[in-house]
Order: structure tokens, then C-alpha cells, then sequence
């Protein structure tokens, strides 16, 4: 997948929207699995216009500089079916965490075990979050129309994502803590 797919994917069935107010959808939906900064969505913006894939229209603002409004043209459109229907290759997991659990023994265990409580806060947080936006969005999931569906079941990995994590790290903390160092 490459930003461009993500930023198809957020424009969409979504109305026409300026690169800030993309930028800022982007990162409450599509951002929390694909990260890109405004200056990288911006710049995509930029090229899949020149190749047809997006259509701006400027919007004169009379205090404010004027915004580019975007849109997908069918042949976006026909780009984003076209990847969706191929076979996604499953990402490896790409964890700075991970990296330095490797080669924890290096430090005192509390150093690492204090970067695990760390994580731990962080994945929790952003479970509250996605089990706000279940509740908020998807109350009631047998009303939910075919769009709402797949963002349903999308949130849904996410939450059972960051419940593995925080049971993950829970069980490492455990672990390292009970743990004592050979000599």
C-alpha cells in the first residue's frame, strides 16, 4: 500500500475536502494504522492531481488565502478499485519496542520494565479511545449500513489490537519481574 491508496481511500465517499481538512480526517481514521504528515499528504495531493487521479477546485476566501478543494475522478476511482481487489500482503511488525526488547538483558530490567509500563499507558489510552468511538459511532450494529459496517469491523481490529498489546506487555512485565538474573 502507498500513501496515495490511503489518501483515495479517506477522500471517497467522503465529500470534497482541502488539504487541511483531509490531512485532519486522515489522521482521526486511516492515521491510526498509516502514518503520513501534512507535508507528505499535501505533497501526494499535488501529484495525484497531475495524474488525473484527484480534481481541485480553488476556493477564493477573503481573509484567509485561498484553498484547493479535492474530489477523486473516475480514474481515482478506478486506481483505488483496482487496489482494493488485489491480495494484501500482510506488514511485518515494525515495533521500536520490540528492537529493544531484544537486547533488554543489556540494562537493569527496571529501566525496561518502566518503558513497558510506558507502552502500556499509551496502548491503554488508545484503547479508551476506540471503545469511545464504538460506543459513540456504532451503538447499535445491526443498523449499520454497508460503509458503516466496514469501519465498524475496522475499529474493531483496532481495539482487539490494543487489547493483545496491553496483554502482551502485561505478561512481559510479569515475566521480567519475577525474573532473576543468573550469574
Amino acid at each position: 500500500m502507498s500513501l496515495s491508496h490511503a489518501i483515495l481511500a479517506s477522500l471517497i465517499g467522503e465529500s470534497p475536502s482541502s488539504g487541511y481538512d483531509l490531512a485532519k480526517r486522515f489522521n482521526a481514521t486511516v492515521g491510526f494504522f498509516w502514518k503520513a504528515t501534512h507535508q507528505q499528504i499535501y505533497k501526494e495531493l499535488a501529484r495525484l492531481e497531475s495524474e488525473g487521479l484527484l480534481e481541485s477546485e480553488v476556493v477564493v476566501q477573503e481573509e484567509r488565502p485561498d484553498k484547493k478543494i479535492y474530489g477523486v475522478t473516475e480514474e481515482g476511482k478506478e486506481l483505488l478499485l483496482g487496489w482494493l481487489a488485489e491480495p494484501a500482503t500482510p506488514s511485518p511488525i515494525k515495533e521500536e519496542l520490540q528492537v529493544k526488547m531484544h537486547v533488554g538483558y543489556l540494562l537493569p530490567k527496571e529501566i525496561i520494565i518502566d518503558e513497558l509500563k510506558r507502552h502500556r499507558k499509551l496502548h491503554r489510552e488508545r484503547l479508551d479511545l476506540y471503545n469511545e468511538r464504538e460506543k459513540r459511532y456504532f451503538s447499535d450494529v445491526e443498523k449499520l449500513s454497508d460503509k458503516g459496517r466496514f469501519r465498524y469491523i475496522n475499529l474493531r481490529s483496532g481495539i482487539t489490537f490494543e487489547k493483545s498489546r496491553i496483554g502482551w506487555i502485561d505478561e512481559a512485565i510479569k515475566f521480567l519481574s519475577e525474573f532473576r538474573a543468573i550469574k
